[in-house]
């Protein structure tokens, strides 16, 4: 047993390791934020694009994106709030802190991420101001 990076107190076989190795799309908004971390932590990019809304797939900056990944050690994740995001949601909101040590430093990343439901799969949208999750989460 192996403990998941997402710090749900699972094994990673049975919570994020589904989707980071293709044999399962997390069910709920929460769960893909989880499993983006989780991709953090194991330096796996490839799930980050592959979890990220489509239409941004294509302007990605994968090396940016490799960078950040590989110059931090994640070491922590605390849920803070969830808004809708269920099976049956399209719409919703995670609010996070994730801490990571980088230059010998922990960091606090602290986000609310909206993610939406396309053709039955969760997706990583963007980054939102917190006061704009009630509005976003009503379209």
């Amino acid at each position: 047993m192996t403990a998941c990076p997402c710090c749900s107190g699972k094994d990673y076989e049975l919570c994020c390791g589904p989707a980071l190795e293709g044999r399962a799309w997390p069910e709920t908004a929460e769960a893909l934020m989880r499993s983006r971390y989780t991709a953090f932590a194991r330096r796996d990019v490839k799930w980050l694009k592959q979890s990220l809304w489509p239409k941004y797939q294509k302007t990605l900056d994968m090396e940016g994106l490799t960078e950040f990944a590989q110059t931090r050690e994640w070491v922590g994740l605390e849920i803070e709030r969830v808004e809708q995001g269920g099976v049956d949601d399209k719409t919703g909101m995670v609010r996070f802190v994730a801490k990571a040590l980088s230059e010998g430093t922990i960091r606090d990343h602290r986000e609310a991420s909206l993610f939406r439901k396309k053709n039955k799969r969760w997706y990583y949208v963007a980054a939102i101001a917190e006061d704009q999750a009630n509005v976003l989460l009503r379209k």
